[in-house]
């Protein structure tokens, strides 16, 4: 299935990037969601319910193999990832938002990652042998992704002044461990990376661009304030791949599932970079006059 470098690492590094975005969260993060019902609400249905359906309409669509449209879904599921905030920050998204987002959206995923990836292993049958996550291993997924969280909020909570000081130097401690941990990964499954890399591309390129769209157009539509919708499309946009990576290759034990992860997980940068460019445009044009400018003022 891979390395220790891989089955220990990846879990290592996940939980270090979770106990981080811990010590950057407080429990207002949570009642700030009733601040802003309307935003917190659209982005969250974007998330768990039309991004599902694309991505399954996707998969379908390529003609996928089975264990790679389980890992497709599998991606779907995943919250949004720490790193929509930097993007967030700078194409002037509400970054108070994308950490609410972040917040709801990691507790939401302990149940509904679970329960989509079942949906998605019952209708592709990947593996002849094995149902799904079941209970016991939903468990582990609840431990993976809640437990760091927690613990970083605890020491936020407790130790404010540690937190803030930690703050750095954890990001900068996840973001090395992640590259070692994805190079000797990559590196030890090479040739199925691979072999599977153009059959995978397009669609996870398709996806990301959909995600982020979406994540822009269906709250602008529903009258949520632009920089309201610059964070919804970052935080929609942005999966926590390294999430489905861990929970494919550790919780479910295959590489193959996680290749669309990985793929996306390093495509995504690129194209949310050059979609951040676009709709940041979009706000310096005429048509981005008044009624745009004091609703946002509004908004924030």
């Amino acid at each position: 299935m891979g390395s220790a470098l891989t089955t220990i690492g990846l879990p290592v590094a996940l939980g270090i990037i979770m106990f981080g975005l811990g010590l950057s969260l407080t429990v207002g993060d949570f009642a700030r969601v009733a601040k802003q019902p309307k935003a917190v609400i659209v982005a969250l249905l974007c998330q768990l319910v039309l991004l599902p359906a694309i991505c399954f309409g996707l998969v379908l669509l390529f003609q996928l193999p089975p264990v790679l449209a389980v890992g497709m879904m599998m991606l779907a599921a995943s919250p949004g990832g720490t790193t929509a905030n930097l993007y967030s920050h700078l194409f002037r998204g509400d970054i108070a938002l994308n950490i609410s987002l972040t917040a709801v959206n990691s507790v939401i995923a302990v149940i509904t990652l679970p329960i989509i990836t079942n949906l998605a292993i019952a209708y592709f049958r990947p593996f002849d042998d094995q149902l799904g996550l079941q209970w016991s291993k939903a468990l582990e997924v609840f431990a993976i992704v809640l437990l760091p969280v927690a613990l970083g909020m605890l020491v936020r909570r407790f130790w404010p002044r540690f937190a803030d000081g930690m703050d750095k130097p954890v990001r900068i401690a996840s973001v090395i461990i992640l590259i070692v941990v994805i190079a000797g990964a990559v590196a030890s499954n090479w040739s199925l990376l691979v072999e599977n890399f153009t059959r995978l591309a397009l669609i996870t390129v398709a996806f990301c661009v959909i995600s982020l769209a979406i994540g822009y157009l269906v709250p602008r539509m529903l009258r949520v304030g632009r920089r309201q919708a610059i964070a919804s499309s970052f935080e929609i946009g942005i999966h926590n791949a390294t999430l489905a990576i861990v929970i494919a290759q550790t919780v479910l034990g295959s590489v193959e599932l996680s290749l669309p992860a990985a793929v996306y997980g390093v495509l995504m940068f690129f194209i949310a970079f050059g979609f951040g460019f676009l709709i940041r445009g979009k706000g310096q044009e005429g048509a981005d006059a008044a009624p745009e400018r004091s609703a946002s003022a509004t908004a924030s």
